[in-house]
This record gives structure tokens, sequence and C-alpha cells, in this order.
């Protein structure tokens, strides 16, 4: 997992800073299997190889088991005979917090569109009025992870703009309907 170089101070005797990661972790355990799928999933067609990829995807991570999707009968058998070779490749990368594969026959993955991504996070920070937009992008100034930095902004400008909806009387909208 890329390293966060954003610190904080946590308690008023300590003198040491803590990672942002650590405090996170410390909260929500649960974040970990979360964090590392998602890394498993940026990093999954390095580590299967592109053929592979293009038919297989990571879905959950539970309890130190992979579950993978794969879009058809002949590559599920394919990874199957490669199970070992896949799970010795993940515990290089990612140390042994997976320690089972499991294979399910599933829908073929969606291809994202990196474009399309960055026109709704374009948009939904066009939404801020300037002063609004200022104020967010001096709070992740100081946080020189891109992914990092990029997760913060989505969630200040969804929190300015869940208060202003609140502030005009009306309800905020479903955040699971947003990206």
């Amino acid at each position: 997992m890329p390293q966060v170089s954003l610190t904080i101070m946590v308690a008023p005797g300590r003198s040491s800073p803590v990672r942002v990661r650590d405090v996170l972790l410390a909260a929500l355990p649960e974040l970990g299997d979360h964090m590392l799928q998602d890394t498993i999933r940026r990093d999954w067609s390095d580590l299967v190889g592109p053929a592979l990829s293009r038919h297989s995807h990571p879905a959950a991570l539970k309890h130190g088991a992979l579950d993978v999707t794969v879009d058809n009968s002949p590559w599920l058998h394919e990874l199957t005979l490669r199970s070992n070779e896949l799970l010795a490749r993940l515990r290089a990368r990612h140390g042994s917090a997976v320690r089972s594969l499991r294979f399910i026959l599933g829908p073929p993955v969606a291809v994202s569109n990196p474009a399309s991504s960055r026109l709704r996070r374009a948009n939904d920070e066009r939404t801020l009025d300037p002063a609004d937009a200022h104020v967010v992008e001096f709070m992740i100034a100081a946080v020189n992870d891109p992914e990092l930095a990029a997760s913060i902004r989505r969630v200040l400008t969804k929190d300015v703009l869940a208060r202003h909806a609140l502030d005009n009387g009306r309800a905020p909208a479903d955040p699971r309907q947003s990206g």
C-alpha cells in the first residue's frame, strides 16, 4: 500500500506524529481490508497479466479470502489451475493478508472510463462557489498523495454541498446515488 505522508498529532502529551492511515485503521479496522481490496483491484492486471485480467476481477476480500469473479467457465478453470501461482504473487506484493482465493463465475467486468470519472469529479467540483472551492483546495494543500487528495476533495465537496442544501431547507442528496 502507498504510504501517506500527511501526519497529525493525536494527543496533547504525545510528541510524535501519527499517520492518517493509522488513525483511520484504528477507528475503522475493517477499512484495512477495503484498502487492500482496492489496491489489489488496481494491481490486478499487473498481477495476473492482460489475458487473465480481461476475464476476471477481484470482487471482495473477506477474512483473508479473496473472491475473484470470472466471466466464463474456461477462464474459471484456467484461474483455478493457476491459483497457487496467483496466490504467491499476491502474497509477494501484499503480504500474508490474502490467505486464499475463491473463483466465482459471474458477469464480465465493466471497463471503467477514466475520462468520464474525471468529468464527473469536475462536475461535482464546479457546483461549489469559488469561495467554497478555495477553502476545499486550501484544506487539501498539505496532502502529498494525489489519490488521497482526490478522495478528500470529493468528501469535502459532498460535505459542503450537503451543508448548503440543509441551509437552504432541502434534504441533501442520497450519497449512495452520487459518485
